[in-house]
């Protein structure tokens, strides 16, 4: 299967550069696989699982993805999410407890400002959590 050249960069700092069979992720307007070969495209990146296939018969890397954007070009891809965690690297400890402050600011919100925050933030503990459990079987 063909390749094409991936790069993923946050403010956090560089997570994959190399070559890739594919790449799949969820944009605001719905999920999205990337191939050798796709069309030009720019879209934002909505909340979701990453995958990235990588090579030919392996199982695809996962990582929880939150915001940024996606740029295809006939070069390459290059993914610079707002937030970025491979499944291995995310603290389940930690994104229960963001779940349950999270819930916490929606049951008693200062403002609606706060409480559109709070909802973001229960959304991206519930993906890494999700992750999380995909990687470890539970």
């Amino acid at each position: 299967m063909a390749e094409f050249n991936l790069k993923i960069v946050s403010p956090d700092g560089i997570f994959y550069d190399g070559t890739a069979r594919q790449l799949s992720l969820r944009s605001i307007d719905g999920d999205v696989a990337v191939m050798a070969g796709h069309i030009p495209y720019l879209t934002a990146v909505g909340i979701g699982e990453c995958r990235v296939y990588a090579e030919e018969g392996s199982e695809p890397r996962l990582a929880a993805c939150c915001g940024g954007l996606l740029n295809v070009t006939k070069e390459g891809v290059f993914l610079a999410p707002t937030t970025f965690e491979w499944a291995e690297d995310i603290d389940r400890e930690r994104a229960k407890a963001a779940k349950e402050k999270a819930l916490s600011r929606i049951e008693n919100p200062k403002s609606d400002a706060a409480k559109q925050l709070a909802e973001i933030k229960l959304r991206r503990a519930e993906l890494r959590i999700a992750i999380a459990e995909k990687i470890s079987g539970k």
